[in-house]
């Protein structure tokens, strides 16, 4: 599904069903240099049991056009405007990574006055592999930009724990370290050729690290949050360890945090435990 969003195409894949908005609405939203994939798995299952789903690509990602987005602030405001231009009024954000600092800014931007989101209502938000700050080392940031093999290497190393690399993937269907690896590269390619880029810009996979790396406002945020919230950490995870999110579970002590035996990309390593996690809270708020 295609939607218009600041004079770009957006596309929201719906899970095989198409969208309905008289169902409650699930946004699932991606991590750096991904796309709606990554969800796959999951987001099939909520769209054939109860809910319309919408996994966003987000601009200069995937199947959306624009020009990358510079900051998690820019990112939720692009979000905002999604929502509103496809309808949704109510809606549960399920983000990973990077995904999740902008679910959790989305969500705290609707209990603002100064903003004009405070029509559409966040039911609850779902932390998965989130941390604050969200730092990104200087060596993956660099490569990020000037070396992308390097980088994508990087990234699908610590993104993963060792037992999925032997061939009893826990995946249905695919090679999870084979499937993030090309991924990653393709979403490169797509960069290269973006014609709303101007000359010379960073890459997408650079542009993404340095939005995650200079968010601050994200204790600021939890702090506003009044909507059911998970975080959905994974044990194993060296990208984003689960002490990483301290500082917003403290922030938010209503919200619920479960850990699974998992690295960062748990969606891949753990499809069946996400699923269960995430589907048992969606029903549980809506």
């Amino acid at each position: 599904m295609l939607v218009n969003v600041q004079g770009h195409d957006a596309y929201c894949y719906t899970g095989g069903k198409p969208f309905d908005i008289t169902l409650p609405t699930v946004v699932f939203i991606h991590g750096a240099q991904n796309d709606h994939s990554v969800w796959i798995l999951q987001t099939r299952y909520f769209a054939h049991h109860g809910f319309s789903v919408l996994a966003v690509d987000l601009p200069g990602h995937g199947r959306s056009q624009g020009a990358p987005l510079q900051t998690v602030e820019a990112m939720s405001g692009w979000l905002l405007a999604l929502l509103f231009a496809a309808g949704v009024s109510k809606a549960l954000l399920i983000g990973h990574s990077m995904g999740s600092l902008i679910a959790l800014e989305t969500a705290a931007r609707t209990y603002s006055s100064l903003t004009d989101s405070t029509d559409i209502t966040i039911s609850g938000i779902a932390m998965v592999g989130s941390a604050y700050p969200m730092k990104v080392s200087e060596a993956l940031l660099d490569a990020a930009n000037y070396d992308q093999p390097a980088a994508i290497a990087m990234v699908n190393k610590w993104s993963h724990t060792g037992f999925v690399q032997k061939p009893s993937s826990p995946g249905p269907g695919f090679y999870v370290l084979g499937g993030s690896q090309r991924l990653m590269a393709r979403l490169t390619q797509l960069d290269q050729h973006n014609p709303a880029k101007q000359a010379n810009a960073d890459s997408v996979f650079h542009s993404d690290f340095v939005a995650c790396n200079t968010y601050q406002s994200g204790e600021a945020a939890a702090q506003r949050i009044r909507c059911p919230t998970l975080f959905l950490l994974g044990k194993r995870d060296v990208m984003t360890p689960p002490k990483a999110a301290t500082t917003l579970i403290n922030a938010m002590p209503e919200a619920k945090v479960t850990l699974i035996d998992s690295g960062h990309a748990l969606m891949a390593e753990q499809p069946d435990a996400v699923l269960d996690h995430l589907f048992s809270f969606a029903t549980s708020i809506e």
